[in-house]
């Protein structure tokens, strides 16, 4: 199997926030952009595998600021780190406040993808060819929080196994 650059994955996503999207304080759902967040992550990780995907884990999501009805929510994404059939998936969310043109940093989020056959079993992905000193760094950061991750899974397996 070859490899794939990561230039390859990314995604970005644009959506006007509407009324429907926020409470009544007028700021979009934490759930609404957890769903954009989602589907950025599937088409970054569907453009690096080229077979059908799935969300097995959101590792990390903080907002950093509110989302305004009449803005522009911008979600970037692309894959950071890939495993045997898993991918982590690195998503920006971004809002631009249309009266003024000002682009705020709303928050990011590591969503761990797998790619599955026909079946739904995984399957084995492309390597990750890594093309910029930041896609390294962002690699390493990757790799480091897959480290995590597995410490986690096994302290949960012992608790629930042992």
């Amino acid at each position: 199997m070859t490899s794939k650059p990561v230039s390859t994955s990314h995604s970005v996503l644009s959506v006007v926030a509407l009324p429907r999207d926020a409470n009544h304080y007028g700021t979009v759902y934490g759930g609404t952009l957890m769903g954009l967040v989602d589907q950025a992550a599937y088409a970054a990780a569907i453009r690096h595998a080229r077979l059908p995907v799935v969300t097995v884990c959101v590792d990390h999501l903080t907002f950093l600021c509110p989302v305004h009805i009449g803005d522009v929510m911008t979600v970037k994404a692309s894959v950071n780190y890939v495993g045997r059939t898993s991918m982590e998936v690195g998503v920006r969310i971004e809002t631009e406040r249309l009266a003024t043109g000002e682009v705020e940093h709303v928050g990011s989020a590591y969503l761990t993808m797998v790619a599955v056959d026909a079946a739904g079993h995984p399957t084995p992905v492309a390597s990750l060819q890594l093309e910029t000193p930041d896609d390294h760094r962002r690699f390493a950061e990757a790799q480091a929080r897959r480290r995590g991750q597995l410490a986690r899974v096994g302290r949960t397996a012992e608790i629930h196994h042992g």
